[in-house]
């Protein structure tokens, strides 16, 4: 994958080298990657694990949903804490903390005798370790890149599927192996195995180690435009423009459809007698179309307007929720999962890497921290919205077409966006290879 993309950079004195040698920032790529899906994974398989917990402690479906609320929620307050962290000391003090975090909190949660012990090893802890991750890596990605933004963002942004992928199965053997104690006992091992070496890998921006964005060699462009990446506008000048509010609001579309789908899409089709095992099929097949979208749109993003193309995807999202409506057989549903699942990862790596390109990456781990409350808080309110329509109406079709709606609304805030509005050198100044 990162192979065709060698060449370039310059060794510590600026004297260009081989133009065989690799650019670190595709390194620093692979290593967000492998954290990515490392600590995603181990979350999102917590619904593995529900049964499990449920037939030891006797507890209702409030309390262990509850668990998960809560790092959602504090994975957004630890998003805003991670950002400013990192901008401040870097991405490699920031995640071998947090590695060490999560190791922890998985080794107390395989010990815990009662539900506020949850709460706390599980709901506090593992979103303190591993909750900031995304915008880490996102924004010490963006950092290292401009005209290949996009693509290293897309590459990074396909390890939350392939983390989710190989995480959930793997917990589900560990159970049936052994029991749901080991099994956290040995995630938590992996995770400290994972994240703690891989965090020395990571490099703040390439001029921690005496190359420029990009890889761009000495003589290819002038010192301004070869310092382009380190340019960006404070959080303060951030949120008080038009375009924060913006992604703001795209972020929070995203998130409400992503987690309605995730958390009713299942339960859906089971109300129309499919079994929750072919059910599933649709999300696995929902991730596997994302894994391809994410990496192959990022490409095509740094190829074509951004703009455009996040809102051709933001519009099949939309387009597909509104199929979801109607959808009352497996082959209607596996429509949706590749409809959806283009949408979901094709959208992800334009926004991301605009959000760089429009603010600036000097502190742009602080913004997307910022930011990722808007994606908290649709996080929350869409499997929510979704739960009360079908308890007040006995059906989702109100839900999903809301949500389709809502995406329509987010391709408006696409449109808005304003690229010029912060002062932020566009992309096509730069000097093409």
């Amino acid at each position: 994958m990162f192979l065709p993309l060698i060449n370039q950079g310059i060794d510590d004195n600026g004297v260009s080298p081989s133009k065989n040698r690799l650019y670190y920032g595709w390194i620093v790529v692979a290593s967000c990657t492998i954290l990515l899906a490392t600590t995603l994974g181990i979350c999102y398989s917590f619904g593995v694990f529900f049964t499990s917990l449920q037939e030891e402690f006797d507890w209702n479906n409030t309390t262990i949903s509850g668990v998960f609320s809560l790092y959602l929620l504090l994975a957004g307050v630890f998003s805003i804490i991670g950002g400013w962290a990192t901008d401040k000391y870097g991405p490699r003090r920031v995640v071998l903390v947090m590695g060490a975090i999560s190791g922890f909190s998985l080794l107390l949660t395989s010990e815990v005798d009662s539900g506020w012990e949850l709460f706390l090893t599980y709901g506090v802890l593992l979103s303190m370790g591993t909750g900031a991750t995304y915008i880490i890596v996102m924004s010490t990605g963006s950092r290292w890149f401009l005209k290949k933004r996009a693509t290293a963002l897309g590459i990074i942004g396909a390890g939350a599927g392939l983390g989710t992928m190989i995480m959930a199965p793997l917990s589900a053997s560990l159970i049936s192996s052994y029991d749901w104690r080991d099994a956290y006992l040995i995630i938590g091992i992996i995770a400290w195995a994972i994240i703690i070496p891989t965090a020395f890998l990571l490099k703040k921006d390439p001029a921690e180690i005496g190359q420029q964005v990009d890889g761009i060699t000495v003589g290819e462009t002038t010192d301004s435009q070869s310092n382009l990446g380190a340019k960006g506008i404070s959080v303060r000048d951030a949120v008080s423009s038009k375009n924060f509010w913006l992604f703001f609001m795209i972020w929070f579309s995203y998130s409400f459809c992503l987690h309605m789908v995730m958390g009713h899409v299942i339960a859906r089709a089971e109300s129309f007698g499919i079994s929750a095992l072919k059910a599933s099929s649709v999300l696995s097949l929902v991730t596997g179309v994302a894994i391809l979208s994410r990496v192959a749109v990022g490409f095509i993003a740094d190829t074509g307007d951004k703009k455009t193309i996040a809102i051709v995807f933001a519009l099949i999202h939309g387009i597909a929720m509104f199929w979801l409506v109607d959808a009352d057989s497996m082959w209607m549903l596996f429509i949706f999962a590749i409809l959806y699942g283009l949408a979901y990862g094709g959208i992800d790596p334009p926004i991301t890497a605009s959000i760089g390109g429009i603010f600036g990456v000097n502190s742009l781990g602080s913004i997307m921290g910022v930011l990722m409350i808007g994606w908290s808080l649709g996080s929350a309110a869409g499997p929510f919205v979704a739960g009360v329509i079908v308890d007040h109406t006995g059906r989702y079709e109100g839900a999903f077409f809301g949500a389709g709606l809502i995406m329509v609304l987010a391709a408006f805030c696409i449109w808005g966006l304003n690229p010029s509005q912060n002062q932020i050198p566009e992309l096509e100044e730069l000097p093409h290879e």
